[in-house]
């Protein structure tokens, strides 16, 4: 498993600048309203307007928040873990939201 961060974003063509020009994020894969950044060993996800899951963690801890792991079957990995919601398929795979004992938000992302 490898770990990622998410941050959902309003613009994501203002963000993909700002990490990128700013804070010297190098730019990945961008597969419909995300954008994949990467900056040593960081891989950060930019979710823009559009993209799977948005508000769907709303206010909870964490906010809009959380870290990502990337898991070989998304349905083993989230068996007996607190669902914020149903499974959701999105353009580069699947994900549910869990929480970890303290209400954050953590992301099992299962791609296609």
């Amino acid at each position: 498993m490898s770990a990622i961060a998410r941050y959902l974003v309003d613009d994501l063509d203002a963000a993909v600048r700002f990490y990128s020009e700013r804070l010297g994020f190098g730019v990945g894969k961008t597969f419909g309203p995300v954008t994949i950044m990467h900056r040593g060993d960081l891989e950060l996800w930019l979710s823009g307007p559009g993209s799977s899951g948005r508000g769907q963690d709303g206010a909870a801890p964490g906010g809009w928040n959380r870290i990502v792991l990337d898991v070989p079957q998304l349905e083993a990995a989230a068996a007996g873990l607190a669902a914020r919601g149903d499974q959701v398929d999105g353009p580069a795979g699947s994900w549910r939201l869990v929480e970890d004992p303290w209400g954050n938000p953590i992301e099992l992302f299962q791609a296609k």
